[in-house]
């Protein structure tokens, strides 16, 4: 599998981003990079990016949850951010990425982990939870999904897959400014584009849409169906925090409230003012949040 590594020198300097980097290596030789502040001996926080964003995206909520005494972990997931790029969207599959990740939180052997997910990051967040879930304490979840099959996608994300993956580049200030409430500055916009210095370093990014599955007979659909089924019996709380104005997620955490056993009572809110990416719009409200329910469930 050939890869790329985008250079140090694109995140050099990044608005508001201090962090160190730290890497491990999974699957086939590729170097996963993570943000690792706070405590090593600390209760756990791990921050799940999505499509196309990377570890950047929590750069308001990682010092809140330090502050508070959480040892905070935020991934880059292969294909974004300081992570290797495998460079055929081929070598990039739902399954694939769920073993990455696991391979990474087996190696640090992240146990008691608060999750945060949003967009693809509670995909792959999700699932592992459900199929490890010995390892995790507590979940939130943001404008995410765990698909199962079943309802029709709507045509807007069908022209997103296809657009995706056949745009000859992809127009990343474009999604990110479209994808918030906030009005991102230069500085911000580019500290997004860093990852790819160009379009050789895209592959992970242009084929992640079409990676989510829209039928029932998706070979993705029965791990995931494993997965449901042990997070919707388990009393572990699960609190969801959606966005008033996400139409990509829209109506998600009525499912999971109806559905999960862990949802049950616990103190849901509707973020408002928050687009898709809630994280760069609302993202010290929703840490300060997080830390409350962490603290008395």
């Amino acid at each position: 599998m050939k890869s790329l590594r985008t250079p140090d020198e694109r995140f050099a300097n990044l608005s508001d981003y201090p962090f160190s980097p730290h890497y491990v290596t999974v699957g086939n030789d590729l170097r996963m990079h993570y943000v690792d502040e706070g405590p090593s001996n600390a209760e756990i926080v791990l921050l799940m990016h999505g499509e196309p964003s990377w570890s950047y995206l929590y750069r308001k909520m990682i010092p809140h949850f330090v502050d508070a005494g959480y040892r905070v972990i935020a991934p880059d997931l292969i294909g974004f951010g300081r992570s290797d790029k495998p460079v055929e969207m081929a070598d990039y599959s739902y399954a694939s990425h769920t073993a990455w990740t696991l391979d990474f939180i087996e190696q640090l052997d992240l146990t008691g982990i608060n999750l945060f997910c949003q967009d693809w990051g509670g995909l792959i967040g999700l699932r592992i939870a459900g199929l490890h879930h010995e390892r995790f304490a507590r979940i939130v979840a943001g404008n995410t999904f765990l698909p199962n099959g079943k309802g029709k996608p709507s045509e807007a994300f069908l022209q997103w897959q296809e657009f995706s993956k056949t745009a000859p580049k992809l127009p990343i200030h474009k999604i990110m400014q479209n994808s918030t409430v906030t009005e991102l500055s230069q500085a911000e916009l580019d500290a997004y584009w860093a990852p790819f210095p160009d379009v050789s370093y895209m592959a992970g990014a242009k084929i992640f849409p079409s990676l989510v599955p829209t039928s029932e007979d998706d070979v993705a659909i029965p791990t995931n169906l494993e997965a449901w089924s042990t997070l919707a019996k388990s009393k572990k709380p699960f609190l969801c925090l959606f966005s008033d104005q996400d139409p990509i997620t829209a109506g998600g955490d009525k499912i999971f409230i109806k559905h999960m056993a862990g949802a049950a009572g616990m103190p849901h809110q509707t973020i408002e003012g928050g687009g898709h990416f809630l994280q760069e719009d609302k993202g010290e409200s929703i840490a300060k949040i997080m830390i409350d329910f962490m603290q008395k469930l």
